[in-house]
């Protein structure tokens, strides 16, 4: 089959990692890249062979699939554009800065007849996709989460949770299966600008309960996720790419007298886990899709969902006197 031809719309840090990924692939032909920056542009088409627009609706001209790596404000616009010139998109998480635009862009590409997809990286992190089929055979009571990061320069436009709450926002809710039905929150900024420490509790349909924290204040970088089973404690770092089970065991052995000699009380399973690039998974996924060949791991409608659970989280760290504890209806 002939390469897709794709696009990179926005070089920043992320962006500039979909070029150099999309420009090793086989599968795909990157054409350009888009970016207001001359300077990041000329080297961008320098690095990976490619041309440089300096308008994006240049390049949607020469492409049948982009990836759109421009601030969040951006996306909606960005997206609407590339979708109604009937092309594929693979658009940065969170879908779009609000309800309502992440809304316009699902129409649009339900209109054209084109992919949506959300770029939710950790859904392909080789730690997360064992821990998704270690838990099919547990059963999970709590899942917990921890996202921190130092301060960082980027991502400064959005708070701590659509930037970093929303990747295990969306973790959470693929691995509960279940509507939720409560949640709370608190959080706060430690200076001036979007928020940038929360934590927030769910409680689900089926009775599955989750802890999510996010921090930008962090002296380290932390990215774990735990499952708390009836017979088992799951971890896995995202970071490291590993992923531990606890299991219980309570073995015992006592001499005559009732003297206990051993006990073995639990034991700890290391998961062997393939080191493979999130990125690479992920847009090796994307033009699967684009062939038809697969189905998005996160539509426009799972995306949104998570938008949704992530606005209702920022209203009440900031509005603390109108926290929800329990949803009007399941989300």
């Amino acid at each position: 089959m002939k390469p897709v031809k794709v696009g990179v719309i926005g070089i920043g840090n992320m962006g500039w990692h979909h070029a150099r990924v999309l420009s090793l692939l086989r599968d795909a032909e990157l054409v350009g890249v888009a970016d207001l920056d001359v300077a990041r542009g000329r080297l961008a088409s320098s690095q990976f062979n490619c041309r440089w627009y300096d308008d994006y609706n240049s390049l949607i001209k020469e492409v049948e699939a982009v990836c759109i790596a421009v601030p969040t404000l951006l996306h909606h616009p960005v997206g609407m554009a590339c979708l109604k010139a009937g092309v594929h998109v693979l658009i940065e998480k969170p879908i779009a800065a609000s309800q309502q635009e992440a809304a316009e862009l699902i129409s649009a590409a339900n209109s054209a007849s084109r992919l949506l997809q959300v770029g939710h990286i950790e859904r392909f992190n080789p730690a997360f996709r064992e821990l998704l089929n270690v838990v099919t055979n547990e059963e999970v009571m709590v899942l917990e989460s921890r996202r921190h990061s130092p301060h960082a320069d980027r991502a400064n436009d959005v708070s701590v949770v659509l930037d970093l709450m929303i990747h295990d926002i969306d973790l959470i809710l693929e691995l509960a299966q279940a509507p939720v039905v409560g949640f709370a929150a608190a959080g706060g900024r430690s200076t001036e600008g979007p928020i940038d420490y929360v934590t927030a509790t769910l409680s689900f349909e089926n009775g599955v309960a989750a802890s999510l924290t996010a921090s930008k204040m962090s002296h380290r970088k932390v990215r774990s996720l735990s499952a708390h089973c009836r017979g088992s404690l799951i971890e896995a770092d995202f970071l490291h790419r590993n992923l531990r089970i606890h299991r219980r065991a309570q073995e015992s052995y006592s001499a005559n007298r009732g003297e206990l000699l051993y006990r073995h009380d639990g034991f700890i399973e290391e998961v062997s886990i393939t080191p493979t690039e999130p990125l690479y998974a992920e847009l090796e996924h994307f033009l699967q899709c684009v062939r038809g060949l697969e189905t998005p791991a996160v539509d426009g409608l799972q995306a949104s969902r998570a938008l949704q659970l992530a606005d209702l989280i920022e209203k009440a760290v900031e509005q603390p006197q109108q926290s929800l504890q329990q949803l009007p209806q399941p989300l």
